[in-house]
Parts: C-alpha cells; sequence; structure tokens
C-alpha cells in the first residue's frame, strides 16, 4: 500500500484509491451521492482531505453489512466536517443500525428456512408460498392472490 507523507494534507483521486481500496469510480459515486467531499484546484482536478481515507473506509464497512447508501449518508452527516470518524463514532452511528440489522437477519432466516420446503415442493403457489408471498395474513382469510 503506498505511504503518503505526513505532510501531505490532501489527496488526489489516485491517492485516495490507492490508500482506500476503492476504485476511482466508486470514489466519484459516494462523492456524487454526498458520502465524502473534495474541493477542486485551479485545474479543476479534485483534492481530498485525509478525512476521506476514513470516510471510505467507514462507507465501505457499512455497505458490506448491507447497510444503504442514504442510510450511510445520514449518518455521516451527523460528524463534523473534515473530522476523521473514530471508534466511538462508528459505535454510535452503527447502533441506529442494529434494529435493521437484526430485522434483516431474521427476514434472512425465514427466507433460508422457507427455501429449503420450496426445493421440496416446487409450487411456488401465490396462495400458500412464503417465498412468493411472504408475510401474507389476508391469505389466511382467503385464497387466491390479493396484495
Amino acid at each position: 500500500m503506498p505511504q503518503i507523507p505526513e505532510n501531505v494534507h490532501e489527496l488526489t483521486v489516485g491517492q485516495l484509491s490507492a490508500r482506500s481500496g476503492a476504485a476511482v469510480s466508486a470514489l466519484h459515486f459516494y462523492e456524487a451521492k454526498g458520502l465524502i467531499s473534495s474541493r477542486r484546484t485551479a485545474g479543476n482536478q479534485r483534492r481530498y482531505t485525509r478525512d476521506a481515507l476514513r470516510r471510505v473506509a467507514f462507507v465501505r464497512a457499512a455497505q458490506r453489512v448491507g447497510i444503504p447508501l442514504a442510510s450511510i449518508r445520514d449518518a455521516l452527516a451527523q460528524l463534523p466536517e473534515e473530522r476523521t470518524p473514530n471508534r466511538e463514532d462508528w459505535a454510535r452511528l452503527s447502533e441506529a443500525w442494529r434494529k435493521e440489522l437484526d430485522e434483516r437477519i431474521s427476514r434472512l432466516g425465514r427466507l433460508r428456512d422457507h427455501l429449503t420446503d420450496c426445493i421440496g415442493c416446487g409450487c411456488l403457489s401465490m396462495e400458500t408460498c412464503a417465498l412468493s408471498n411472504p408475510d401474507d395474513f389476508i391469505g389466511e382469510r382467503v385464497t387466491g392472490s390479493r396484495l
């Protein structure tokens, strides 16, 4: 991993890419979505402050656990500009995602359990299939597709 001298306070997009492991196109995308920011030089080149490295790491870690970009952007907006997110920031911000992740884990567990049933059944019936018609409370009273 290329080292950036301590006296360098701004990074080019190539340096940020090399240090963070994110593709240049991903960095441009993150910037377009408001996850990171840069300033433009007189030659219209992007320059990122060093805290962008930690912000990119934060974004990528949150993405790996399935947090939507809009939620990540909202979390990062709670931090002061040009300040590197630290362990306490991550703990505070990720706590808000715990319930969402627990619900997602529960849904995935149910999906896994019903997927095994489906392989044996093969019907994918809109009337009774938990995969095609999840959480069907109306189907308990009437048959056929309703919602």
